[in-house]
């Protein structure tokens, strides 16, 4: 933490997000452009439907071009490869990473500050606060606090660490809860009901034992259709979308199915690594992006889903036969 923190400190900086930001992705970019100041926000791919309605909430300018050779430094959030920035230019060698979700090994020598044990990346941020011995401003704080709040599924993710960083942010900054949840909190387009609507009709389904694992097609809105899926009932849910000869796919795993061994990042890393794309994420949510056919890599992702799925009955099979 402090030799990141001297790296950061007074240099001219740009805070990069990976593709399609999310709102862990912005609150731990704002938050450190308040710690080490002057700094740039730079979504490359622009930001998904929370991020960018939380950034005009706040006024939190964020460019969709950047040279990131002309800082002095860049640094770049909650991205576990160059490939989920999805931007033509080169990471500077000397850029600073910090991440939380598992390694994937392709940053080469740059500087990683790492925890996949947090279930989000604004808590690492918080720790460079600490580090620092800064004071948290109240922006900066609720920033930190939409980060948590969504990328612990509104506190269904999360682990005892987070909820007590929440606690203390909220405590600190005099936030209340409603007003974390309201800064996040955004009605569903049209457009994204429309999206779901049409996945849901594209849905295709596999079973092994009790746990279902669905597949869809959209043309947008991804992660929300992978949501309506578990509502839906399904253990695992995949969602892809097809641009050119390129794909987007999401994936979330309900909490159950993560508990008895489904880990979608460790999945997704595995075929981005086969595939020569870009996949990673957590044990519940996890993404994949690349140059390929869509429809392939969601048969790719649920053949090796159900394969993990057959492991698990196999295991509670033979545990309750020894039980018996």
């Amino acid at each position: 933490m402090k030799q990141t923190a001297d790296l950061l400190r007074g240099r001219r900086k740009a805070i990069v997000m990976h593709g399609n930001a999310d709102m862990d992705a912005l609150g731990s970019a704002y938050a450190l452009s308040r710690l080490f100041p002057p700094a740039d926000i730079f979504a490359p791919k622009g930001m998904d439907r929370v991020a960018g309605m939380v950034a005009e909430k706040m006024g939190i300018a964020v460019l969709d071009e950047c040279d990131m050779s002309s800082y002095e430094v860049a640094v770049v959030v909650d991205a576990s490869s160059p490939a989920q920035l999805e931007t033509d230019q080169e990471v500077p060698p000397d850029a600073v990473i910090i991440d939380h979700h598992k390694g994937s090994g392709d940053w080469g020598g740059r500087r990683l500050l790492l925890d996949d044990t947090r279930v989000s990346c604004c808590e690492i941020v918080l720790d460079l606060y600490d580090a620092e011995g800064a004071d948290l401003e109240r922006d900066a704080g609720l920033m930190l606090l939409g980060g948590m709040l969504t990328d612990g599924g509104m506190f269904q993710f999360s682990d005892p660490r987070l909820l007590r960083s929440f606690a203390r942010v909220m405590e600190e900054c005099g936030i209340h809860m409603d007003e974390a949840m309201a800064l996040v909190r955004a009605p569903v387009s049209m457009s994204e009901r429309v999206a779901t609507m049409k996945a849901m009709e594209r849905t295709k389904f596999d079973r092994v034992g009790d746990m279902i694992v669905a597949t869809s097609m959209a043309g947008s809105f991804e992660s929300g259709a992978c949501r309506a899926l578990i509502g839906a009932g399904a253990d695992v849910a995949f969602v892809a979308s097809q641009r050119d000869g390129s794909f987007r796919l999401s994936s979330r795993a309900t909490q159950d199915a993560v508990r008895r061994g489904v880990g979608l990042g460790t999945i997704l890393k595995g075929i981005g690594e086969e595939t020569s794309t870009a996949g990673g994420g957590h044990d519940g949510a996890a993404g994949i992006t690349g140059t390929g056919d869509a429809e392939a890599m969601l048969h790719m992702c649920t053949c090796r889903t159900m394969d993990v799925m057959r492991e698990i009955r196999a295991r509670e099979s033979a545990a309750k036969e020894g039980r018996s």
